[in-house]
């Protein structure tokens, strides 16, 4: 005996073969549908999970940026790096370093000292000093803007760059040059001039006891 064809409640008949096969590509569309949006969701899963891997398995630093690098510590390893003594201001404990290192210039042929200031109005002021230096390696640190006066402090005459006029001067708002025998140092940054003069002042015995 032949089975009848199954009667669908909401057609109150047999599906016809369009009708059945009209259902079934419905249904397959759906499922299709439905594993497109599981699959969407288990890659933003696996992708969060990633993130979250990664945030607290790499180290972050914590509290504040240091900006308490000794940098007297590190003029005595710069200066036997150098073979040179090396000018080290003696700051109040406000004027705090965030940078201490020997840097070469961009010609290879003059490596300087360079100390990294937040004055205590935390503005900037980058101490830089050179042995045997020329015209252009202070050129190249200051940006080749051309000098503007000089001042003396504390009988030490400094070469005045004053650039604070100019809309690009960047760090370079202001310097100070002075050369005392083999010695050359540079000082440039944003701090006003009373912040400038207290550095410069720092190390005027030094540079006389090195004529």
């Amino acid at each position: 005996m032949s089975k009848q064809p199954k009667i669908v409640a909401e057609l109150g008949r047999p599906e016809t073969p369009a009708e059945t096969a009209a259902r079934k590509a419905e249904n397959s569309r759906l499922y299709r549908s439905r594993k497109t949006i599981n699959n969407l969701i288990y890659s933003l899963l696996v992708t969060v999970g990633l993130v979250l891997v990664i945030y607290f398995m790499v180290p972050r630093a914590e509290g504040d940026p240091n900006w308490k690098i000794d940098y007297v510590a590190q003029s005595e390893i710069a200066s036997q790096s150098l073979g040179e003594d090396l000018l080290v201001p003696a700051m109040p404990e406000q004027w705090r370093a965030n940078a201490a290192e020997l840097r070469n210039a961009t010609n290879g042929q003059v490596i300087s000292w360079y100390i990294g200031f937040i004055t205590p109005a935390d503005k900037f002021i980058a101490f830089n000093e050179a042995f045997d230096a020329d015209a252009t390696w202070i050129s190249n640190t200051l940006k080749d803007y051309p000098a503007t006066g000089e001042i003396t402090i504390d009988g030490q005459v400094w070469t005045v760059y004053d650039n604070r006029a100019m809309n690009d001067a960047g760090n370079v708002q202001y310097a100070l040059v002075t050369t005392s025998g083999r010695s050359t140092v540079v000082l440039f940054g944003t701090a006003d001039n009373a912040e400038f003069e207290q550095l410069a002042t720092s190390i005027t015995a030094d540079l006389r006891s090195a004529q």
